[in-house]
């Protein structure tokens, strides 16, 4: 019998015995998580695979994984992938899903008997389809897992860049971390989407716990006051340390049209005078006394 055909014909008559055995293997492994999934999902997802891995031993193409024949077991091992992926599942707790088959299958090639080297090749056919699925799983699982990371760094990088109203009229945005391409499109997007929100007039962007200034990040602080200007508002740079005046100058950046400041609050205090405001020291000691009422004579 060739090795497709005996294959085929222990997966449709003894589906439920490599289930059974298959689910026992399962649940008394370490890379099963039973904290990530339980035991009646776990069946589920075994059942749904060996059904649809007999359908697909049927049709005869254990050499094509890629043919149409498999695209039901591709897709199923897809979502299983992703959704061990985004419950905390590793890459080879994944795969082990697929890999572990093997066991109670190859038990079942060997209890039916026939000649040694017939035994042999359909175990190797097994194992070069099991093989090829369980890989599959694993570039499946890396790529959900890298769409997870680039989404949160989307939402960290979203949330790094708040753009915060200090006062009616002024914005300020506070910067921690390396300016970047990536990172300064959505500061300038945040940064337009408050200005036109709150029709604020003056934005100060706040380099305090930006680490290191070249002529890269430089040129990203001047795309995105140009841009708040274009939308009317009129941008100071603060958080310039003594290091980082150094480095402006060493590398010929022109920030002469910029309006800078040492500290926030002393972009603040700029703010609010061309806004015609300003700060006013209260002397509380006097008030108090002015205010306490005289004693009867």
């Amino acid at each position: 019998m060739k090795p497709v055909s005996q294959l085929s014909e222990i997966l449709r008559n003894h589906e439920a015995d490599i289930l059974n055995d298959w689910m026992a293997l399962q649940m008394n492994s370490s890379s099963t998580r039973a904290d990530l999934i339980n035991e009646s999902e776990l069946r589920r997802q075994s059942q749904s695979f060996l059904k649809l891995f007999s359908a697909a031993v049927d049709g005869g193409a254990l050499e094509d994984m890629h043919g149409s024949a498999w695209q039901p077991v591709r897709d199923l091992l897809a979502d299983i992938s992703r959704s061990r992926a985004l419950a905390g599942f590793s890459p080879r707790e994944t795969a082990t899903f697929v890999f572990s088959v093997k066991q109670p299958l190859f038990r079942q090639v060997q209890q039916r008997g026939g000649d040694a080297a017939g035994v042999a090749a359909s175990i190797w056919a097994a194992t070069v389809a099991l093989d090829a699925l369980g890989l599959y799983t694993t570039e499946v699982h890396q790529k959900n897992r890298e769409e997870v990371i680039l989404r949160q760094q989307q939402e960290l990088l979203e949330l790094s860049t708040p753009v915060i109203t200090l006062w009616k009229g002024v914005l300020a945005l506070p910067m921690i971390g390396t300016l970047d391409s990536a990172r300064t499109q959505v500061v300038m997007e945040s940064l337009l989407q408050r200005i036109v929100e709150t029709g604020s007039t003056i934005a100060i962007l706040d380099i305090t716990g930006v680490p290191t200034v070249d002529t890269l990040v430089a040129q990203h602080l001047l795309k995105t006051v140009a841009a708040a200007r274009l939308m009317g508002a009129d941008c100071i740079i603060s958080g310039i340390r003594p290091q980082i005046a150094q480095t402006i100058v060493h590398l010929g950046v022109d920030l002469n049209a910029v309006v800078t400041k040492a500290t926030l609050a002393d972009a603040f205090a700029i703010a609010l005078q061309r806004m015609g405001m300003g700060v006013r020291r209260v002397n509380t000691a006097v008030d108090t006394a002015n205010a306490r009422p005289a004693k009867d004579a």
